[in-house]
Order: structure tokens, then C-alpha cells, then sequence
């Protein structure tokens, strides 16, 4: 070893000896530095990694938006009288459609899945204006001034006597020979979300109705697969009023046969007992009788037992008293779940009114085809209509009986959800 070596060598021993560090120290640093330049590396790295995952929009950390729903609007004819009707598209962010036309504040079409992802059409209707405007028999229509029927076309408010059409035998019903299904309405797109705002002015006296009457009905569909349905009216004098959708319902499948597969469930331990003419004569209970839907029964199962109220409604066309306290969205009450086994398509209906009329179609017979190009036979369609009970004009003041009377300053509202989905 050379003289520059040695001197080296000794330095080199003299700084590991007397300087603070061993051999064993000098190792750990190495690795100290390595970990502290490694976690540098990975976080730098991840940092980078993640914006880059953010200008991407594929940042795990933040949900995704919702996508866009979509209104589109499209012509839908004429009437006679060269009024333009307008159809609405409603579309939500999982595909779900409802169509819906300013001609009777009308829902045309409703598109939802089956439990295999099939779209179809579950509302019964027709294909052009002329059809809905010659024959159509309430399909999807707003009912009014007031719905369903009233006994003799006769009410009195306030010690006046009224008298209005008695367009169903010797009653009025659905608001008359021109009631609010035969009119088009003034719309109005919602601001935000997806819907359609209807609005029409019933003159005073129209119909017979006394005071100038203006409704508003709202349509809104959710990503959450909801039909709500909003009314609201007001009047410049006393007047009766109970607004409902009349959508005829398939599960199924619009076109499709029979209704008398699906089961139906109604949150209701009473029912309104008619007589021969769907006039009511009492609240009755539906324990012992085939109108009792308080578990899900299949429609078809009992619908041809003899029973008077069955023989007298031709099948079911009763309104049923819907059970406080039950189930609610938005205060609104569970008041009815229908299910078609076959297609595994559900809806629940949820409302603030206090009854539900289920009517089974009795009066489809097969004499016109709709807008799939199929006949309508024999309860091939169902409603579900959320309302005040029938003929309520004639029981002001009786227990358990909800007022149908408006009055100036007041405000008559009544909202409805149709909820659907797959099992």
C-alpha cells in the first residue's frame, strides 16, 4: 500500500469511528433516504395520476352527474276548429318515457322496462287526434269540473240548486258532455326538471258549473321512475270540483288482452257501496267480500262471483276509502300496488286524496283498436283514479265524507305519485 493509500485508509476509519456513525448507521440512512425518495416518487405520482383522473371526469371520490332529462315537443294535429294539439316527451335519465298531449291534459304513453330490460307502452290510447276526439272513453285524460258521478246531475250550494248534464244514464258524470278531457289546454315547460305545466279557464256557467274556474295540472317524471301529478284550482264563486287522470293501465304491455292476470293490492278497509246506477248508498267494510284487495289478490279470481255490487258495477267501478296512517312518500298515503306476474312490471300509487276508484274495464268491448294497431277487448285495461268519492256534491257535512266545495280565496290542490318498477 502506497503512502496516499494509507493515509486514506486511515481517514476513512477515523471518520467512521469518530464522527457518530457505525456501520450499521450508515446502512440505515441509506435506507431512511431511500423510503423518504420512494414516498416522495409515490405521492408526486399519485398526485399527478389523480388530476389526470379528474380532468377525466373518472374521479372515484365524486359521484357521477346524473344524465340529462329531455322534453321534446312535436306536433300533433289539428282540431276541427284548426286548434293545434301538441305532443310532450317526457324522458328520464334511465330511459323511461311519458308522453302526454295539451288536448285533455292527456298521458298518451307510458314506457317503463320489464324485469328483462324490454321497453313497452303500459297505457292504453290511440295513434291520432280524430280517435281520441270521436271515441276515446277517457283514455289518460284529465276528468272534470268533477269526476265521476253525480246523482241526477244535481247539487246545491249555499241553498242554490244546480243542474248539469246527466250524461251516464240518469247521472252526470266526468264533468259532462264537454268536460275537461275535450278541451286543449294552455302548457307551459317546467323551468327545471322534466315536466309540462297545463293550465285552462272554465267560464262561469259552462257545463252547468257555477263560477269561472282556472286549473292547473303538472306533470313531472324522475329519475326515480315517478309519474307525479299535481292539481290546482281556484274560483271567483262557491262551486263543486275533483280532478283526476283517467289512464288506462296494461302492464302487460298496451294491446296486450286481459288485465285479469295482474294483482292488485288496495289499502283500504272500506269501500263505497253503490246502487244499480254507481250511485253511493254507504261506506261499507270489504271483509267477506270479493271487493276486498287489503292482500294482493289476482283481478280475475273473483270478479265474476255473484255479488250485487259486482253485478251492479258490471265488474269493479267502486271508489274505495284509502287507510290513513299507512305508508307515505311526501305525505302522500300507499294507496294502491299493482303488479303484472308475467312482465314483473309494478307500480304503487301514493296520494293525498281519500279514495281510490279501481274500474276494471267493463265497458271495453273490443270495438276499436288503439294505437299499437290491437283491439281493446274486455278489460284489457284498468284504472286507478285518486279522488273524492262519488256524488259528494250531495253529502255535504257528513261524517267521513271530504268537502268537494271550492270557495273564493281557497285553493284546491290534490297531488298523485304512479311509482314503477321491476320485481
Amino acid at each position: 500500500m502506497n503512502k496516499f493509500s494509507y493515509l486514506s485508509f486511515l481517514f476513512y476509519v477515523q471518520f467512521l469511528f469518530c464522527g457518530g456513525c457505525t456501520l450499521i448507521e450508515v446502512s440505515q440512512k441509506t435506507k431512511d433516504g431511500y423510503s423518504t425518495s420512494k414516498s416522495y416518487l409515490s405521492d408526486k405520482s399519485k398526485k399527478i395520476y389523480q388530476t389526470g383522473k379528474e380532468k377525466l371526469g373518472l374521479n372515484e371520490n365524486k359521484k357521477t352527474p346524473p344524465k340529462a332529462m329531455t322534453v321534446e315537443m312535436k306536433s300533433f294535429g289539428k282540431m276541427p276548429d284548426g286548434q293545434k294539439v301538441n305532443l310532450f316527451i317526457l324522458t328520464n335519465a334511465n330511459k323511461m318515457q311519458v308522453s302526454l298531449l295539451d288536448y285533455g291534459a292527456t298521458v298518451k304513453d307510458i314506457l317503463i322496462p320489464d324485469r328483462n330490460g324490454k321497453f313497452s307502452n303500459v297505457s292504453l290510447g290511440f295513434s291520432n287526434l280524430d280517435d281520441y276526439c270521436d271515441k276515446s272513453p277517457y283514455f289518460g285524460c284529465i276528468a272534470g269540473r268533477y269526476a265521476n258521478r253525480i246523482a241526477k246531475g244535481k247539487f246545491t250550494i249555499d241553498g242554490e240548486e244546480y243542474q248539469l248534464a246527466t250524461n251516464n244514464g240518469p247521472n252526470h258524470l266526468h264533468g259532462g258532455e264537454v268536460g275537461f278531457d275535450k278541451i286543449v289546454w294552455d302548457f307551459k315547460l317546467l323551468d327545471t326538471g322534466t315536466g309540462v305545466v297545463f293550465t285552462m279557464r272554465s267560464p262561469d256557467g259552462n257545463e252547468g258549473y257555477p263560477g269561472n274556474l282556472t286549473s292547473k295540472v303538472t306533470y313531472r317524471l324522475t329519475n326515480e321512475n315517478e309519474l307525479r301529478v299535481e292539481y290546482s284550482a281556484t274560483t271567483d264563486k262557491a262551486t263543486i270540483i275533483n280532478l283526476t287522470n283517467h289512464t288506462y293501465f296494461n302492464l302487460a304491455g298496451e294491446g296486450d288482452p286481459t288485465i285479469l292476470d295482474h294483482e292488485l293490492t288496495l289499502y283500504a278497509d272500506q269501500f263505497v257501496a253503490t246502487d244499480e246506477t254507481n250511485i253511493p248508498v254507504s261506506i261499507s267494510n270489504v271483509s267477506g267480500t270479493p271487493l276486498d284487495f287489503t292482500q294482493p289478490f289476482v283481478i280475475g279470481d273473483r270478479i265474476e262471483f255473484d255479488h250485487e255490487q259486482l253485478k251492479f258495477g258490471k265488474g269493479y267501478d267502486h271508489t274505495w276509502v284509502i287507510r290513513q296512517g299507512g305508508k307515505k312518500i311526501d305525505n302522500m298515503i300507499h294507496a294502491a300496488t299493482l303488479r303484472d306476474p308475467g312482465s314483473g312490471r309494478k307500480m304503487d300509487i301514493y296520494t293525498d286524496q281519500p279514495g281510490i276508484q279501481f274500474y276494471s274495464g267493463n265497458y271495453l268491448d273490443g270495438s276499436f283498436s288503439g294505437q299499437s294497431g290491437k283491439l281493446y277487448p274486455l278489460r284489457s285495461g284498468l284504472c286507478l283514479e285518486t279522488q273524492v268519492f262519488p256524488d259528494s256534491p250531495n253529502h255535504q257535512g257528513e261524517e267521513g265524507w271530504k268537502s268537494c266545495v271550492l270557495r273564493p280565496g281557497e285553493t284546491y290542490r290534490h297531488s298523485t305519485i304512479h311509482k314503477f318498477s321491476v320485481e
